[in-house]
C-alpha cells in the first residue's frame, strides 16, 4: 500500500499537466494516495509488531 501511495502522485500530476484530469481530481488523487500511505504504514506496523 506504501508503495501505491508513492506512485500515485506523480503519476497524478503528469495526468493533470497533460490536462486529462482536473485540479480537483487530481487533490482528490493526491489525498487518497496519502491516506493509502498512512495506511500501509499502520499495517506494516501491526505486522512487525510482536
Amino acid at each position: 500500500m506504501q508503495w501505491a501511495g508513492l506512485i500515485v502522485p506523480p503519476l497524478s500530476i503528469v495526468a493533470q499537466l497533460s490536462e486529462s484530469i482536473s485540479q480537483g481530481q487530481m487533490l482528490t488523487f493526491l489525498v487518497a494516495s496519502v491516506c493509502l500511505f498512512y495506511i500501509g504504514r499502520i499495517l506494516e506496523g501491526y505486522g512487525t509488531a510482536e
